[in-house]
């Protein structure tokens, strides 16, 4: 057999320590630039040839600000909850993080399509988010199982009272955005409930206050920008 027939052994690349590092890199960039998609369909259903139809121009700013804060909520959740599973050593917990992070891609995806659909824009301060709460899932994860997902539980619980002040707050007609947050509200509950039966503690009061007061912060700035 002569050199040019002898078959191309199979290149193996072994994984490297700054893969892990690379593919939240990636992530990060999915998320801040709206690449990542939803992997089941949008609640509000398929959109209209007007999808901001009856609402009027301050309706409609309201509405875009509420979804640009709920759309904001995601891209930390994505980060927070990455964050989390990165330092998690507990298996079992380490994927309840990854699992949510999953799910609140789909968020993500309906909030950005319901933001362009009512002419406004993501929050320009999304990087910040997303670098503040990674950073806060990490200090979290390395807190160990059941803070961790103490964490995760009063997490969803504050987003799931957040969420309820915006099924109040949205216009009646906004039935396109009022049907996503219902189903925002939905997931969050049940992942709040996976955390509490995987072990999740609850956390001192102090904590739970500043998670509120941090959570308010964004709130306010979101809505704006």
């Amino acid at each position: 057999m002569n050199a040019a027939s002898r078959p191309v052994p199979a290149f193996h690349r072994r994984p490297g320590r700054l893969d892990p590092l690379i593919a939240e890199l990636d992530r990060a960039l999915q998320v801040l630039t709206g690449v990542a998609t939803a992997s089941r369909p949008n609640p509000a259903g398929p959109r209209p040839a007007q999808p901001a139809a009856g609402l009027d121009a301050g309706q409609r700013r309201h509405a875009a600000g509420l979804m640009r804060v709920n759309h904001v909520g995601e891209v930390c959740a994505q980060a927070l909850y990455r964050g989390q599973a990165a330092v998690c050593k507990d298996a079992a917990a380490r994927r309840l993080f990854e699992q949510a992070a999953r799910e609140e891609v789909d968020h993500l995806a309906w909030c950005a399509q319901r933001i362009q659909e009512l002419g406004s824009r993501p929050s320009l301060l999304n990087p910040l988010w997303y670098a503040g709460s990674f950073g806060l899932g990490l200090a979290a994860g390395l807190a160990g199982p059941a803070r961790n997902l103490g964490f995760m539980a009063e997490t969803e619980r504050q987003v799931e009272q957040h969420l309820d002040g915006h099924l109040k707050s949205l216009p009646e007609q906004d039935e396109r955005s009022r049907r996503i947050v219902q189903q925002m509200k939905q997931d969050e509950s049940e992942h709040r409930q996976k955390a509490e039966d995987g072990g999740g503690v609850r956390l001192p009061a102090p904590v739970r206050g500043a998670m509120r007061l941090m959570s308010k912060v964004m709130t306010v700035t979101a809505y704006r920008l």
